[in-house]
């Protein structure tokens, strides 16, 4: 098994900059910092490091950034993904001077996905299936955003049906109850590394708690597998990070996301 510090040397390594910004319309590099736009006016800024920047630098590099999306109309919004364990000295102050807003922070976890793979016994009357359909598509991701709190998001759906009619190797997974979704998640595997991304897991209130998500993870992991991928990574909350965790999936870092929204 790989000790957390390989992990973390792998995320690094493979999941940031070009790995983020594949299927982004455009990417402007700034310094360390790559600047991608993707379908629906939304900006994205990562970076691999701010290469040693003083507090001086780092905040020139945030001006820089906001700058460049509020140059664009088309751009309603824009994330700035920070990871806890970078060194950037007033990061967060400059975000913040800058109009960044910070959301809920997340747990970055890392794993190998045959740790994943296993058998997870299912309540009775549950069953997982791989969705492709429009109809279950919207129906999944609906579920998702009902669960989330948020308002619906018809764009989400949207995207994940262009993936999917993209034949990239993304997958939807649900587990079912008398024709109802009660839990649901995506695997995105990244182009050009061993890594397969799980994300959007969701689980109806009255369902958690009997391994259903646990098994839609391990059946999303045996598909990572089966398509070459032998790690697995999340940003998960803390509903799912200790699921994940009990699965092998360790913790490397913290990301948090901070937002501009233009007006």
């Amino acid at each position: 098994m790989a000790s957390p510090i390989e992990l973390l040397a792998a995320y690094d390594d493979q999941l940031r900059t070009a790995a983020e910004t594949h299927d982004a319309v455009t990417v402007t590099r700034h310094g360390p910092l790559h600047l991608a736009t993707f379908r629906g006016g939304r900006g994205f800024v990562t970076y691999r490091d701010l290469g040693g920047a003083d507090a001086a630098r780092v905040r020139a590099l945030v001006a820089a950034a906001r700058d460049h999306f509020a140059a664009d109309p088309a751009v309603g919004r824009a994330e700035w993904k920070t990871r806890g364990h970078d060194r950037a000295p007033g990061l967060h102050e400059s975000l913040l001077e800058h109009g960044f807003v910070p959301e809920e922070p997340e747990s970055v976890m890392v794993g190998e996905a045959g740790a994943l793979a296993v058998d997870v016994p299912l309540p009775d009357g549950v069953a997982l299936r791989r969705v492709t359909s429009e109809a279950d598509v919207r129906a999944a991701c609906a579920m998702q955003d009902e669960v989330f709190g948020g308002p619906p998001r018809p764009d989400m759906a949207d995207a994940v049906l262009r993936r999917l009619a993209a034949a990239d190797g993304t997958e939807l997974w649900v587990a079912e109850a008398q024709g109802r979704v009660v839990t649901a998640g995506r695997l995105e595997p990244v182009p050009g590394t061993r890594f397969a991304g799980i994300w959007g897991g969701a689980t109806r209130p009255g369902w958690r708690g009997r391994g259903i998500y646990r098994a839609l993870t391990a059946e999303r992991a045996r598909s990572a597998l089966r398509q070459g991928r032998t790690l697995v990574h999340s940003d998960s909350t803390e509903h799912s990070r200790p699921i994940l965790e009990r699965s092998g999936l360790v913790k490397v870092s913290r990301t948090t996301p901070y937002l501009w929204r233009r007006g």
